[in-house]
């Protein structure tokens, strides 16, 4: 196992060192948007959850290494970091946000904490968690730190893959593999200081 928790400050340190400053976070494109479906920032930074699948945060990616443009949707609990949702598309659209929330079975009162992109604001997806019993929540508008885990683990994700091994740019299916891959290490294998060393599956079991 690899000793060496992952962290903000290791991702900073390769992006200085590969000049990849500007290219760990696209920025992403204004759609239009529902904004009656947008709703108060009830975490407030404060990241923490008492059990598993208490408080959940989501975002989408950009992974422009492939033959054309794909996207990363991702759910992680913060409760011990898991991602416990993904999936990888062509496009940036409401299906692929839906769809990857489809994959849990939550508990009334699960509170889910997203940026105002428009596929967070729309109608559908406002149907879709009150369908489930879902609390939302969501960053103040352009303040990426409001959802600091999983845009950690999103750059953590491309800096120590992509962006530190070019010939990994390959064809969509390769790119598609490496993710898969790298997000089953992520929550089987790879520990974490703030878990006890342990990998966040290991840490959830604790729990069980």
């Amino acid at each position: 196992k690899n000793n060496k928790p992952i962290n903000h400050k290791k991702v900073q340190r390769i992006m200085q060192k590969h000049n990849l400053n500007c290219k760990v976070r696209m920025k992403k494109s204004k759609r239009p948007g529902n904004a009656y479906y947008k709703t108060h920032n009830l975490l407030n930074r404060n990241f923490k959850a008492e059990k598993p699948l208490e408080v959940l945060l989501t975002d989408i990616t950009y992974l422009p290494f492939g033959n054309t443009m794909l996207y990363l949707s991702s759910i992680m609990d913060a409760y011990n970091g898991e991602i416990v949702a993904y999936k990888i598309g062509n496009k940036q659209n409401q299906e692929l946000v839906n769809e990857t929330l489809k994959q849990l079975q939550l508990e009334p009162g699960t509170i889910l904490h997203s940026d105002q992109g428009s596929v967070y604001t729309s109608y559908e997806y406002y149907a879709l968690c009150t369908e489930k019993g879902i609390t939302r929540s969501m960053s103040r508008k352009g303040t990426p730190a409001d959802n600091a885990p999983i845009e950690c683990f999103h750059a953590s994700l491309k800096c120590e893959t992509f962006y530190l091994n070019s010939e990994l740019r390959s064809s969509n299916t390769i790119v598609i593999d490496i993710v898969e891959n790298y997000i089953e290490n992520y929550n089987k294998v790879i520990i974490q200081q703030k878990l006890g060393y342990l990998s966040p599956i290991e840490y959830r079991k604790l729990a069980a």
